[in-house]
């Protein structure tokens, strides 16, 4: 069996010494439950007495203050270490790490880099077929590739070539959202169901063609401010989204079908908004078959800055009281044939995904059906009967 990477080398992002990072970690004991906590010094922290609660915790007026003030004053919980060996075990009698965010709206952007929104007009035009897509790649890529590539989307010149490429039959509502003045802004998950590092991470038994989206995710608080970011994993049906778009629910939202983490680093004076357009998100996936895939990319081939795609998530029109994070979209859409010629990469039972930026540290999870793996039963109900019990919830 593969191994996940959850070492302190993989888990730490590199300058974990000035990094601060908080997240979410089930605390066992009677009543045990999640519990938003820090990481520092390879030492995990409870930070249940500022806040019950991730999404209340940053929208505090200034989190990273708040959250070091209480860290020179506080005992540790235990040790990252131990943590993720029992993360690693699935030992529900011990501390382990959850998704970091709870209460927040768990939203996604799409088509935000130029390679994949061409493999989603790929997707589109085959119908869902991975045979058909490897002969469109190379058509479509021919034909619309290069004119997009240095185009800013809404401006007049994206207006122009929209225009061309309507009378030339060749456009695509992944065009629309691509290059047109409305970002794609869905809803990946529903509040307390992401897993987090070292989970199982789901595929529906019906798909022949999936694979990861690895992404930065942002984490925004109720007014609208980024104040940290983690990484996530889209988890995506090909084939079932390239039949209709409008299955692309169906093809986003399952069972463990979206992962974040490790943890969020929040910014400040030593990470900031102009990092994250900067930063480095590669992903390998490693199978039991002894295949491997791997890539990476840039945040700075995205087509639109991070902070447009947050006022397009969360403004006037639409407010989030809880906070959202935001996955921002992928440059990786792995087409290496895994077996049978021209069928490209799909994900088969066991595979590995590992996630890793250098300022983020690495999100790794384990693939499986989604009605093999534990149901979701731990929501925004539950959360509350277990923070009262605790005697956290306060007004």
């Amino acid at each position: 069996m593969v191994s996940l990477r959850l070492s302190l080398n993989d888990v730490l992002p590199q300058d974990s010494d000035r990094a601060l990072l908080v997240g979410r970690a089930w605390l066992p004991g009677q009543p045990g439950g999640p519990t938003p906590i820090a990481v520092a010094g390879e030492q995990i922290y409870d930070l249940s007495a500022l806040a019950p609660t991730v999404s209340q915790l940053l929208d505090a007026p200034n989190v990273a203050h708040a959250v070091r003030a209480h860290l020179s004053r506080s005992v540790p919980l235990g040790s990252l270490e131990s943590c993720l060996a029992a993360t690693e075990q699935s030992n529900s009698d011990l501390m382990h790490l959850l998704a970091p965010v709870d209460l927040q709206a768990i939203r996604a952007c799409g088509v935000t880099f130029i390679s994949s929104m061409l493999e989603r007009v790929i997707e589109e035009q085959a119908h869902g077929d991975p045979m058909q897509a490897e002969a469109l790649r190379k058509s479509i890529g021919e034909e619309i590739g290069a004119q997009i590539s240095a185009i800013k989307p809404g401006s007049p010149a994206a207006m122009r070539l929209k225009d061309s490429l309507i009378k030339r039959g060749v456009w695509s509502q992944y065009l629309e959202v691509g290059i047109g003045p409305d970002a794609e802004v869905f809803n990946k998950a529903q509040p307390m169901s992401a897993v987090g590092t070292g989970a199982q991470i789901g595929i529906l038994e019906r798909s022949s063609w999936n694979n990861p989206e690895p992404e930065l995710v942002l984490a925004v608080n109720s007014s609208g401010t980024v104040v940290g970011a983690t990484l996530g994993n889209d988890v995506n049906l090909r084939d079932w989204e390239g039949r209709s778009a409008l299955l692309l629910g169906r093809a986003k939202d399952n069972n463990a079908s979206c992962a974040i983490g490790p943890f969020i680093r929040l910014l400040d004076e030593h990470f900031s908004v102009d990092d994250l357009r900067r930063l480095r998100i590669d992903v390998e996936v490693a199978g039991e078959d002894g295949f491997k895939v791997g890539g990476g990319y840039d945040l700075t081939q995205i087509s639109r800055d991070p902070l447009d795609l947050v006022a397009q998530a969360l403004n006037r029109n639409h407010q989030y009281p809880d906070g959202i994070v935001l996955f921002l979209g992928t440059a990786f859409a792995p087409t290496q044939d895994r077996g049978e010629p021209g069928r490209g990469f799909t994900h088969k039972l066991g595979d590995v995904v590992s996630i890793r930026s250098p300022q983020l540290g690495t999100l790794s999870n384990r693939i499986d059906y989604c009605d093999r793996i534990a149901p979701w039963t731990f929501g925004v109900g539950a959360l509350m009967r277990n923070l009262a019990a605790r005697g956290l919830l306060r007004g």
